[in-house]
């Protein structure tokens, strides 16, 4: 019996994400476990303020194609199946977590930077992830 059954990798589509799905993609494979793919788009309101009055709805769904474009060209080339892949707008620490415990996750794999030391995770979408996380969280350490 593998230790894995399913992993949830979250990535944030950056230059990076290979470094992650790569580790995550082993994994899966180490452990004979489902993958799936996840990214979040926080709303367009949150990054911005929430304050402007203006109609970013256009600007909000054209992040989301985006990230829909980027996250299957990911998942073809890693080989993930259509029906793995998510994205999902809201706060990426508790949608990671509530993600994870949708699809029965026992593992989460999430890309963190090493910048600050002994606070590897202080203050990060990684440590939000961690805290509160239904299953095992993986932090791949990245960029250095």
């Amino acid at each position: 019996m593998s230790d894995y059954q399913r992993i949830l990798v979250a990535i944030d589509l950056t230059e990076e994400a290979p470094e992650v799905l790569r580790k995550a993609k082993h994994l899966a494979e180490s452990n004979s476990a489902a993958l799936d793919l996840l990214h979040v788009v926080e709303p367009v309101g949150y990054a911005y303020g929430g304050d402007l009055p203006l109609d970013l709805s256009d600007l909000q769904q054209q992040l989301e194609d985006n990230a829909r474009s980027k996250l299957n060209d990911y998942g073809e080339h890693y080989g993930i199946a259509s029906d793995n892949r998510h994205v999902i707008v809201g706060r990426p620490g508790s949608e990671v977590r509530r993600q994870a415990e949708q699809q029965g996750a026992d593992l989460i794999v999430i890309g963190s930077h090493g910048r600050h030391g002994i606070q590897l995770l202080l203050g990060s979408t990684a440590n939000s992830v961690l805290h509160g996380a239904p299953c095992d969280v993986l932090a791949v350490r990245i960029g250095g």
